[in-house]
């Protein structure tokens, strides 16, 4: 009969110990047979930690990655919390509800649009596999979601392995939508490369669905707080979703629960749309970008530029108070005066120059800064040498030792 491990430490010690035989080389039916014979159930949380654990002890990314399919294999119809879920995230335009609503339409645009074409008969049939090809791509959305919003709320948290092997595995899968589509389009390519190549990259696709849905998802409503959620709706819009917006929003506000703030900056802090900075933080990074900044206010007057390694221009810091039109020499002074009149009444919102200069080719390029109401604040000047960048050839993908 089997005996079920009540101890959480010991349960937590024999999960680690099936996984380190799995790692080792053991057939997967020996490791489920022996999870079967130790529990009735799992959950979340110690599948989770036991991933987390296995890192801390030295077990590499990489080979947690390698395997984690294998790791579901085991406990395959044994996750406790799958069904777990809060009331809220059945609201139509939850974060939980758009992500289950797009990996049900993920499995839809599979069987209609793409294994009806994999043999491609014909010319009409390819063009309708390449569209579908396409579609899918459109999954770098959800994943991108997943790991910029859902993943550093978990990371805050303490859990930490579940995101660095799942983002492991979304870039595998999206390495193979690439390939996929690159073999579709080469005449050069062997026939029926992408065929082989397929199945493959569908299961990879598949795989994922069920991770997501019953193992990341149960644990972010239960990690996550009203207050996160509200943080990962709010920001969905701008990474964008899976072929289609969803057709109802979530309401982030309601009366009894407020819409959640950004945590107030520390003592002496600079306040950021997205962060804040100390001083000495925000004018080391100014002076690290690799182009040239200097702010005229809405007054005209020079009030700012950084003091990078490499200037294009020379400025000598007595120029900071001075009118605009003081500092250009008096044959190009219009033309700066009449840029910054056409931001000032909102003709345009920029203009660009780019000279030969010496060995260097400088562009500069003119912006208005507004406010939020669209208010004229000033005129930004930046300035680079972007010689180096016009003479990049082919594709760098690795650090240089």
């Amino acid at each position: 009969m089997s005996e079920f491990i009540d101890n959480a430490s010991k349960r937590q010690e024999k999960l680690k110990s099936i996984i380190r035989g799995l790692h080792a080389g053991n057939a997967l039916e020996a490791a489920k047979a022996d999870f079967k014979a130790h529990f009735s159930d799992v959950s979340t949380a110690e599948i989770t930690a036991m991933e987390h654990a296995l890192i801390e002890e030295g077990m590499q990314i990489e080979e947690v990655q390698r395997l984690c399919d294998v790791h579901a294999a085991v406990f395959d119809g044994s996750i406790s919390d799958i069904h777990v879920t809060h009331d809220r995230t059945k609201i139509p335009g939850h974060p939980v509800q758009v992500f289950l609503a797009e990996n049900a339409r993920i499995e839809q645009l599979i069987k209609e649009e793409i294994e009806p074409f994999v043999e491609r008969r014909d010319a009409n049939e390819l063009l309708k596999l390449r569209i579908g090809l396409d579609r899918l791509a459109e999954i770098h959305k959800h994943y991108a979601r997943k790991e910029y919003l859902f993943f550093p709320n978990l990371e805050k948290k303490g859990i930490t392995a579940p995101p660095k092997v799942m983002w492991a595995k979304d870039d595998e899968i999206r390495a193979m939508i690439r390939r996929v589509r690159d073999l579709l389009g080469d005449p050069k390519a062997p026939f029926g490369a992408a065929e082989e190549a397929i199945p493959p990259m569908l299961a990879a696709v598949r795989d994922m669905i069920v991770k997501e849905n019953n193992i990341l998802l149960p644990l972010c409503v239960e990690t996550l707080s009203f207050f996160d959620w509200i943080t990962v709706d709010g920001a969905s819009e701008e990474i964008g979703w899976f072929l289609e917006k969803p057709a109802q929003s979530w309401k982030k506000e309601t009366p009894a629960e407020p819409a959640a703030k950004q945590p107030a900056a520390p003592s002496g802090a600079i306040p950021f749309d997205a962060g804040s900075l100390s001083p000495a933080e925000a004018n080391a990074i100014f002076n690290t970008l690799p182009f040239d900044l200097t702010f005229v206010d809405r007054d005209d007057k020079v009030k700012y530029f950084t003091q990078g390694a490499e200037r294009v221009f020379e400025r000598p810091k007595t120029i900071v108070g001075r009118a605009v039109s003081m500092c250009h020499p008096p044959q190009s002074v219009h033309v700066v005066m009449g840029i910054i009149e056409s931001f000032r009444s909102g003709k345009k919102d920029h203009e660009d120059f780019w000279i030969p200069l010496g060995n260097r080719f400088v562009h500069i390029r003119y912006y208005a800064v507004r406010d939020k109401d669209g208010s004229y604040l000033g005129t930004l000047e930046v300035t680079q040498d972007i010689k180096p960048l016009r003479d990049l050839a082919g594709e760098k993908r690795l650090v240089e030792k």
